[in-house]
């Protein structure tokens, strides 16, 4: 039986990258919000408003997720390149995924998935060697690495995207 909670298997933080795999990793990114655009293309309301899992969110939630998540891991970035080894702020996702801009229509969302990645991948292509080895310290989490950030979100997106894709496999609930 498929993991519903995590479809492509559980994130492995890498010990080391190489240009290559950043890479390919960037290329992950820029096409995230083409691949889940496409994943939610022809969704029924009663899908999109179907948990993906028992006791998970919704897609609308998840789509709305996506680009909460991938805007705090925009300015992360932004941050470590900026200052030394910044102490981010962590927010609480479940809580957001209940505000009331997570019952939208997904195409605000979705924009706005498509438009942070076009900056997000020009930042990312702009990175030398030594600026991907620049780091932040998350509070709960501790010290990342941004080459290992980017292996997280290239990660998060296929993540959410098979979530998506795995509801297609069963009706909506009513």
């Amino acid at each position: 039986m498929t993991d519903l909670q995590y479809p492509i298997g559980r994130f492995t933080l890498p010990e080391s990258t190489t240009a290559a795999q950043r890479q390919a990793w960037i290329h992950e990114v820029a096409r995230a919000p083409r691949d889940l655009r496409a994943t939610v293309a022809g969704l029924t309301p009663g899908q999109l408003d179907t948990p993906y899992r028992p006791g998970g969110w919704t897609v609308r939630q998840v789509v709305h997720h996506v680009p909460d998540s991938h805007m705090n891991a925009f300015v992360r970035f932004k941050l470590a390149l900026t200052e030394d080894q910044p102490m981010i702020k962590p927010y609480d996702e479940a809580r957001w995924a209940v505000l009331a801009d997570a019952t939208l229509p997904l195409e605000p969302s979705l924009d706005l998935l498509e438009s942070l990645h076009v900056r997000w991948v020009r930042l990312l292509e702009s990175m030398s060697e030594r600026d991907y080895q620049r780091s932040f310290k998350h509070p709960e989490s501790g010290v990342w690495r941004l080459d290992q950030y980017l292996a997280q979100y290239a990660w998060h997106g296929r993540h959410h995207i098979a979530h998506i894709a795995s509801l297609r496999s069963f009706r909506p609930l009513r």
